[in-house]
């Protein structure tokens, strides 16, 4: 999961020049074949593993415009990549091009390490993905690239959907869905009573402002009178989408009900879940990987969550963004760089590996494709955190995953709302 990753103490005041600094424009006017420069740039592993002809294809594409730029592609790892980003910044090394998670960009937005960027210089920016290109933007301006998008829905295991129901078809409604994780924890209780049907941990935020939105409601909203940020837990909508969430973790969630979704697919891949609320890349992990179950492979299938009032539940847009480094002195060859990989030709490529591309063109025939109709269908409508300055901290988790915990410990919901507003406005419109 890309969560509690960014380091806030000491970010800005190490970042403070960086906004001054940017490219050589003698360098820029040069004769690309005079161009002598190293290019790094920092890409996570998923593209070394996944897509490494991209990023081959990519190179060579560059190189034959600027045959003596090198371009030293150096692959991360998401659980030290913003420590060593940050790091990176305070110092003279640091890559000229770098990947972050969407919910990564705000906070190097707001510090000035990202340089702007000219979306009509990018095939298909017309069309980008709009939860991606919002985690791009600030007060009109854009400082990164759109790269592939994500989103989270039902990962579940069809033997114990069959076993509970005798269909290993999710069903497509809430109340069918609903009644069939009754019958599923009717069939798991028999065996093993710390088995959840539908395992939603307590401080699963997403999952929870997930059912905000279905019923309308947001995190905070922008009033324009003001113009500052105002919380909008405590509005009817969204109380009642916190409810809801509430009481499906009280009724299902057999486990620790307090815990986040951290480990959710190992729950799963140890067979104590049958259904969870994941990134599509989870299912993977659930038979896959250190600490997948290999038994469980050809079991775990992925489909739209059902929502209430008979929609799919709206899902946390999810992805990854590409940026320059604005103290970079060869930011140009950045831009190009990254133009090149996330083009029309990219997006094939990502799209042949099942993962979706950066715009809603591309996307349109993975609507359709078995393999990947569920979160292609749950993207274009996907929601985001407010866009907001104080919203950059890692606080904000501890405000709704505390606001979580109070409801399900018995406080009413407009009591942890009230209280919950009261730190979401003292966070969200800070500057720095």
């Amino acid at each position: 999961m890309k969560r509690k990753l960014i380091a806030a103490i000491g970010v800005a005041g190490m970042l403070v020049s960086v906004a001054a600094c940017g490219s050589d424009d003698k360098a820029s006017s040069q004769d690309p074949k005079d161009r002598k420069e190293t290019l790094t740039v920092w890409l996570m592993g998923e593209a070394q593993s996944t897509w490494p002809e991209l990023v081959k294809d990519t190179n060579a594409e560059f190189n034959k415009k600027y045959p003596n730029v090198k371009v030293n592609v150096q692959y991360q790892q998401w659980a030290d990549k913003v420590k060593k980003l940050d790091t990176s910044l305070g110092g003279d090394k640091f890559p000229d091009v770098v990947e972050l998670g969407n919910t990564e960009t705000m906070q190097y937005i707001l510090n000035g390490a990202l340089g702007e960027i000219d979306p009509s210089k990018y095939e298909n920016s017309d069309t980008w993905i709009k939860g991606l290109k919002d985690t791009c933007t600030f007060e009109g301006k854009t400082y990164c690239v759109p790269y592939y998008a994500s989103a989270r829905l039902a990962v579940y295991n069809k033997d114990m959907l069959k076993a509970g129901t005798g269909s290993d078809a999710l069903p497509q409604t809430e109340d069918e869905f609903l009644a069939a994780m009754d019958k599923v924890s009717a069939e798991l209780g028999k065996k093993d009573k710390r088995a959840s049907s539908l395992y939603f941990p307590g401080r699963y935020w997403y999952a929870a402002m997930s059912y905000v939105a279905a019923y309308g409601g947001q995190i905070a909203t922008y009033d324009e009178g003001s113009k500052e940020w105002k919380s909008a837990l405590s509005t009817p909508e969204a109380q009642k989408g916190l409810e809801h969430f509430v009481n499906l973790v009280k009724k299902y969630n057999k486990a620790d009900q307090t815990k986040d979704e951290q480990d959710h697919a190992n729950v799963m891949a140890n067979e104590k879940a049958a259904v969870i609320y994941g990134q599509a890349w989870e299912a993977g992990s659930v038979f896959g990987g250190e600490n997948g179950n290999p038994k469980l492979e050809g079991k775990i299938a992925t489909a739209g969550m059902p929502g209430p009032e008979g929609k799919a539940l709206p899902s946390f847009i999810g992805g990854s963004d590409l940026a320059t480094i604005s103290k970079s002195k060869i930011q140009d060859l950045g831009e190009e760089w990254i133009s090149l990989y996330t083009n029309a030709k990219g997006g094939e490529v990502l799209a042949s590996k099942n993962v979706l591309p950066n715009n809603e063109k591309q996307l349109e025939p993975l609507k359709s494709k078995p393999e990947t109709a569920a979160i292609a269908n749950a993207v274009p409508d996907a929601w985001f955190t407010p866009i907001a300055p104080g919203w950059a901290s890692v606080e904000k988790e501890d405000i709704l995953e505390n606001l979580l915990l109070d409801i399900l410990k018995g406080t009413s919901v407009a009591d942890a709302t009230k209280k919950a507003d009261d730190k979401v406005n003292a966070l969200i419109n800070k500057k720095s």
